[in-house]
């Protein structure tokens, strides 16, 4: 019984050590860029879009279909920088029982 105890204090810690890691990646941020930084993206917390910058020299017209491409690479630069950095908080945060999948608790890295 003791060992059970000793068990729920671990889990209790490691859901507090979760929350304030959730807590982390929600102002996390993170900028992607794209054509050599002609375009710039900016994410934060979960992936919302905090911020696009576009270089002047972009803004040609019928160049539509390149910016939209830029944008759009851009974005996927940001989010797989800001990804990275979330399950590196979660990792952390998940200690000795990364890797564990325990009944009610989120998957942890």
């Amino acid at each position: 019984m003791k060992d059970l105890n000793a068990l729920m204090q671990q889990a209790q810690v490691m859901q507090q050590r979760l929350q304030d890691a959730q807590a982390k990646m929600a102002e996390t941020s993170a900028s992607g860029t794209s054509g050599g930084g002609l375009v710039t993206v900016s994410l934060k917390g979960p992936g919302e879009v905090t911020a696009v910058v576009i270089d002047d020299s972009l803004m040609v017209s019928g160049e539509a279909e390149i910016l939209a491409d830029l944008i759009v690479a851009a974005h996927a630069d940001a989010k797989r920088k800001l990804d990275e950095v979330n399950a590196a908080l979660m990792r952390e945060a998940a200690g000795p029982m990364a890797g564990m999948n325990i009944p009610g608790m989120p998957k942890l890295f």
